[in-house]
Parts: C-alpha cells; structure tokens; sequence
C-alpha cells in the first residue's frame, strides 16, 4: 500500500502545517460523518464475539521500551543516505507501525485495509473508524483512516485523521506524505511543500515527495513558501 531529527521539531512543523492550512470549509468537515453503529463493527476474538477495547495482548512497559528503541534505530538507519538498509528499515518501521499490540485490534486494521484495496470504501470506514474508538491511541490505525478518508473524496476527515496519527507519532513520514498530497490537490502548495518536507528530513528515499516537492519548489518561487 502506497502508500537523525529531533522529535520536538517534526511535532511543531506538522503542528503548523495543520494549524495554518485548513480552511474553514474543511474544518467543517473533519467531525467524521455518521456512519454504521460503532457496535456492528467492535473488535472480534473470532466468529462474531464482541470484545473488550483495546486492551494490549502484551502490556509491558518493557516490550513497549523495546519497541521504541527499535524504531530509533530504524530511523537512524532510514536516514542514511548512501547504501540499501534504508529500505529493510522502511518495511521494519511500516510493519511496526501496523500492529496495535491487541489481536483484536489488529484484525480490525487488516479487515479495513483489505476492504480498501478491495474498493469498498464503505466498510473501510466502518471498520477503520471502529479501530480508532476502540485503540485512539494506535496511530497506524488513525493514518490508515487518513488514507480511507482521503480516497473516499472527504478532505476535511483526512486532515483531521492524518494530524491525530501525527499527534501519536510525529515520525509519521506516510502520514506528512498523504497531508502533502492532499493540500496540493486543494491548491495549497505552500503546506503541500512544507508536509513534503517534513516528510523527507525524516525518509530522504521517498522519490514521490522527491519529485513533488521539485515541482512545488517551481511553483512556490517567489512567494513566502
């Protein structure tokens, strides 16, 4: 699916890129619109039993320490700029940042993974929006939203997803992606190049925000981008 620096500074720039970027008219779409009963798409331990939110099937502080240092390590590796471990750690960050540390939860992003692949935005949403209430603090479960959002034509909730997965984890280089496609969809190539940006201090491998923000730059020269 298509789809080192210091932690304070990615969090305020994504802060003011969300901050400054959204027109009124889309913040007035980002309360997510109505859709099934969150209790139709609740969590399951297998053929239709219901289960408690989002608890950790493994709640250690200590595995939770581990994982964090993990992902340091990936991310130093991600930045290199010479060599192939870039991409090992791009796989390793993204598989890490899919699993919520409940099976139950993880069922919940894979069944609303497939159902986008699948075209079927609907339920996407349905199960993706389910994921959140029941884990808000999984970002990967806001990000994949963002996308679900996004590719239902809905700009205002993509925003809004994307920034709360960014609130979770401000390293989020898809997330910074997904926001630089959108604003430059709207027109706005100022936010577009700094999303894009962001984006890259953190992955400089991405060759799509690469080649956009080479063509914002031409856009953008001469104004206060």
């Amino acid at each position: 699916m298509r789809w080192p620096v210091p932690h304070f500074h990615i969090a305020v720039t994504a802060g003011l890129i969300l901050g400054l970027a959204v027109p009124a008219s889309l913040l007035a779409q980002a309360a997510p619109p109505a859709g099934p009963p969150v209790a139709e798409e609740a969590p399951e331990s297998g053929e239709g039993a219901l289960v408690a939110p989002a608890a950790p099937d493994e709640p250690t502080a200590k595995a939770r320490l581990r994982e964090r240092e993990d992902l340091d390590l990936l991310f130093a590796e991600l930045a290199q700029p010479e060599g192939e471990a870039w991409a090992r750690a791009e796989t390793d960050i993204l598989r890490i940042w899919s699993r919520s540390g409940s099976a139950a939860m993880d069922l919940l992003y894979k069944r609303g993974e497939a159902a986008m692949d699948a075209g079927d935005l609907p339920a996407a949403l349905g199960h993706l929006t389910a994921l959140t209430d029941h884990a808000p603090d999984f970002a990967g479960g806001w990000y994949l939203l963002g996308v679900a959002y996004y590719l239902n034509g809905d700009a205002g909730p993509a925003i809004a997803a994307l920034g709360e997965a960014l609130a979770r984890e401000p390293r989020h280089f898809a997330a910074l992606t997904q926001l630089g496609s959108i604003f430059e969809e709207l027109g706005d190539d100022a936010r577009a190049l700094a999303a894009y940006r962001a984006s890259l201090a953190i992955h400089p491998h991405q060759q799509d925000a690469q080649d956009a923000v080479q063509r914002l730059e031409e856009t953008t020269k001469g104004t206060d981008a």
